[in-house]
């Protein structure tokens, strides 16, 4: 049995694939299984997987059903301990990338990296907490092509949604970290390349990604969602610039009277004007 499966899934990108099979093969440590299920492609991905054959554990070419059908398809024919999903165009940081980080397959369900994310002529790394919340990942996701999955996961919480389109694989991440407890590790190193030019990041797709989401959050955490929301808008609130000028104003003896002062009098402007109201509309009623 192997420690590691790496599973990349393509259709018709025969350059992205191209990049992410390179990236893999060349590896310095090369002691894991790789598959690839393509979906069919009529562009030169059949035949290139084919001149590269010898390097691939398990590979099959035929029309499947989207992403996370492809996915699921490679979990099946998965042997490793542990799964990393490197989708067609993405690739590995360094070719030492496996060889640095291959001791930490160990005891945690997930173990995950920063990941360095290009946006046609611009990249940036993308760094990620070593504590994880639940609001990283109402926001953001963990890094997919930099995120290694123990297997028996996918038996717990079951494989990925193929009724969703775009955000299965964040739904599986944010059921095994805060329905799961499942155990996670920080890698410190930047592990992987991902390209913004995929199904998630096309901004056509935003509106359904957002829907996608709302409708996962509020089916498996819908009891405290609101009340999530109100605490984050007021966490918004506070960290707002004039908030936390005031809060520093106040922490000086001047700053309170300054603050003081200017209390009493809104309040005696406002008692003034709530009376003036009362005996405008009830000249009669005053007494």
């Amino acid at each position: 049995m192997f420690k590691l499966s790496i599973i990349t899934i393509n259709y018709n990108n025969l350059k992205g694939l191209q990049r992410t099979v390179e990236s893999v093969i060349n590896q310095s440590w090369k002691e894991f299984e790789y598959i690839i299920i393509d979906g069919g492609s009529t562009d030169g991905s059949k035949e290139y997987l084919e001149s590269k054959k010898e390097y691939l554990d398990f590979c099959i070419s035929q029309p499947d059903k989207g992403i996370y059908n492809a996915m699921n398809k490679g979990i099946s024919n998965a042997t490793g301990e542990y799964l990393l999903f490197l989708n067609s165009g993405d690739h590995l940081f360094y070719k030492d990338a496996l060889k640095k980080n291959k001791d930490l397959l160990i005891d945690y369900d997930l173990i995950y990296f920063d990941l360095q994310v290009v946006n046609q002529a611009e990249f940036y790394i993308n760094k990620y907490p070593e504590e994880l919340r639940f609001s990283d990942l109402y926001y953001g996701s963990l890094p997919h092509p930099a995120t290694f999955i123990k297997k028996e996961l996918f038996k717990k919480i079951g494989l990925y949604d193929e009724d969703l389109k775009i955000v299965s694989d964040w739904k599986f991440f944010l059921l095994a970290l805060f329905q799961f407890n499942c155990t996670y590790k920080k890698g410190n190193d930047t592990f992987a390349t991902f390209y913004l030019d995929g199904v998630s990041s096309d901004y056509n797709n935003k509106k359904k990604l957002i829907a996608e989401r709302q409708k996962v959050l509020h089916h498996y955490f819908a009891p405290f969602l609101l009340d999530y929301e109100e605490l984050n808008s007021a966490r918004i609130y506070t960290g707002m610039n004039r908030y936390k000028m005031l809060i520093e104003i106040e922490k000086t003896n001047i700053g309170r009277k300054i603050v003081s002062f200017f209390f009493r009098f809104y309040i005696v402007l406002f008692l003034k004007k709530n009376v003036k109201e009362i005996t405008d509309r009830n000249p009669k009623n005053l007494f």
